[in-house]
C-alpha cells in the first residue's frame, strides 16, 4: 500500500479520537458544568449534525482547492475546534467547539477516502480506504483510552488539549506524506449534486444512517451503562473503550478484503450480525464477562458496514464522486446524532440504560431492509435496460460498474 495512506490515517487517528472519547469523558464533562447526563450527550450529538451540515459546507469550498489543498485547510481547522473545546468556560462554547472541529469530519474522510482510492487498482480500493479508516479504528484502541484515562486522572481539558496536538501530527503527515494533487477536491457543484438523481446514491446514504447509526444508540451511553449496570468502575471505561476499538479494527480490515470481491453478501453479513448483537446487548449488559464479548462484537460488526458502504456511495457517485463521499460521511454522523437523541429519549423516559440497545437494533434492522430493497430495485432495473437476447427475450446482461466489477454481482458503488 502507497505510503500516502499512512498520512490519511494519522489525520483519521486524530479525527477519530475526538469523536469518540466523548463517550467515556461524559460523566466528567456533566459533573464540571452541573448537567444531566443526556445533556451531556448532546456533546455527541451535535458533533454529529455538525458533520453532516459541515460536509457540503467544506466540499464547496474544494472546487478552488487542489485535494491536498483542503485535507491540509481541513486538519487546520480541526486544530482550532478541538481548542476552543479545551478552553471552553461555558457549556455552550464547548459544544461550539465542538461543532467547529466537527465541520471538517466529513470532508476529510470523503475526500480522503478518493485519494485513497485513487492510489491504488480498481479492484483494491475498498482495501485502501478500510486502510485509511484503520486510522480512526485505531484511535478506538489507543487515543480514546488514552484519552478517557487523562482526562478522567488529570481533566477532560487536557484530552482535548492533546487532541489539538494529534491534529498537528496529523496537518505535518499530510503535509509531507500525500503527494501533490492536481486534481481539485470537488467538481462544479452542479455536476457534483447530479449524481444524487440515482436513487442508489440515496439509498446507500440511507443504510449508512440507520446501520452505522445503530452503534451509536448503545456506544454514546456506553460509561454509564458499564458503571450503572455492568457494575464495572468508571476506571474500568478506559480498558473497556479499548476493547470496543479492538473489535473495530478487526471488522474493519476483515470488511475491506472481503468487500472488494463481494460488497453486498458482506453488507447482509454486518448488518445482521450487528443487530443480533444490539439485541443481546440487552441482557449482557448485566453480565461483566459477557458484555465485555458483545462490546467487541458491536465494534466489529458495527465498522465492518463502512468499506461496503462508503464504496458503494463512490461507484455510483463516480462521474463526481466529492459531495456523495462526503454526505455519505455525514451520514454515518447524522445516524449516530439520531441514535444518540433516541437513546437520549428513552434512557430520559426511565426505560434504563439498556434499553438503548434495542433502538440501535431496530434502527440496524431497518437498514437491513434498505439494503435489500437496494439491491432488488438494482436488478429490476438492470433487467429494464438490458438489450434482447438473441432468442427474443429480454436478459440481465452483465455492465460494468464504477470501479469495473461486473454488475450482475451488485455492482458496488
Amino acid at each position: 500500500m502507497p505510503l500516502a495512506l499512512l498520512a490519511l490515517a494519522i489525520g483519521a487517528f486524530g479525527i477519530g479520537t475526538t469523536e469518540f472519547v466523548i463517550m467515556g469523558l461524559l460523566p466528567e464533562i456533566a459533573a464540571d458544568y452541573d448537567v444531566s447526563i443526556p445533556l451531556a450527550g448532546y456533546a455527541t450529538t451535535l458533533y454529529a449534525l455538525g458533520v453532516v451540515l459541515g460536509a457540503p459546507l467544506m466540499t464547496a469550498l474544494g472546487t478552488r482547492l487542489t485535494r491536498k489543498q483542503m485535507l491540509l485547510l481541513l486538519m487546520g481547522v480541526f486544530i482550532a475546534g478541538n481548542a476552543l473545546t479545551a478552553a471552553a468556560p461555558a457549556f455552550g462554547l464547548l459544544l461550539a467547539g465542538r461543532i467547529v472541529a466537527a465541520f471538517t469530519h466529513g470532508a476529510f474522510f470523503g475526500i480522503g477516502a478518493i485519494v485513497a482510492a485513487d492510489l491504488v487498482a480498481p479492484e483494491k480500493r475498498a482495501t485502501a480506504i478500510a486502510t485509511m479508516f484503520t486510522g480512526l479504528t485505531v484511535a478506538n484502541v489507543v487515543g480514546v483510552p488514552a484519552g478517557t484515562w487523562l482526562g478522567q486522572q488529570v481533566s477532560w481539558r487536557a484530552t482535548f488539549l492533546a487532541i489539538s496536538v494529534l491534529g498537528v501530527v496529523g496537518l505535518v503527515g499530510v503535509a509531507r506524506l500525500v503527494p501533490a494533487q492536481r486534481e481539485r477536491a470537488a467538481a462544479r457543484l452542479g455536476r457534483e449534486l447530479a449524481v444524487f438523481r440515482n436513487p442508489q446514491v440515496g439509498l446507500a446514504m440511507l443504510m449508512t444512517v440507520l446501520g452505522f447509526g445503530g452503534v451509536f444508540a448503545a456506544v454514546t451511553y456506553l460509561a454509564s451503562m458499564m458503571t450503572e449496570v455492568t457494575g464495572f468502575a468508571s476506571s474500568s471505561v478506559t480498558w473497556v473503550t479499548a476493547v470496543f476499538g479492538l473489535g473495530m479494527v478487526g471488522g474493519n480490515l476483515l470488511s475491506g478484503r472481503l468487500a472488494d470481491r463481494n460488497p453486498m453478501p458482506m453488507l447482509y453479513a454486518s448488518l445482521g450480525g450487528l443487530a443480533v448483537t444490539l439485541g443481546l446487548f440487552t441482557f449482557t449488559a448485566h453480565n461483566k464477562a459477557a458484555a465485555v464479548v458483545t462490546i467487541a462484537l458491536v465494534g466489529a460488526f458495527g465498522f465492518a458496514t463502512v468499506p461496503p458502504l462508503q464504496k458503494r456511495v463512490m461507484d455510483q457517485a463516480a462521474a463526481a464522486p466529492t459531495l456523495a463521499s462526503a454526505g455519505n460521511i455525514a451520514a454515518f454522523n447524522f445516524g449516530n446524532a439520531l441514535a444518540a437523541w433516541l437513546g437520549g429519549i428513552v434512557i430520559s423516559a426511565g426505560l434504563g440504560y439498556t434499553a438503548v440497545n434495542w433502538v440501535g437494533a431496530l434502527m440496524t434492522l431497518s437498514a437491513l431492509g434498505v439494503a435489500v430493497f437496494a439491491t432488488r430495485l438494482e436488478r429490476r432495473t438492470a433487467v429494464q435496460v438490458s438489450p434482447p437476447s438473441s432468442v427474443g427475450s429480454p436478459t440481465a446482461a452483465p455492465r460494468p460498474s464504477a470501479a469495473g466489477a461486473p454488475a450482475g454481482s451488485a455492482p458496488t458503488a
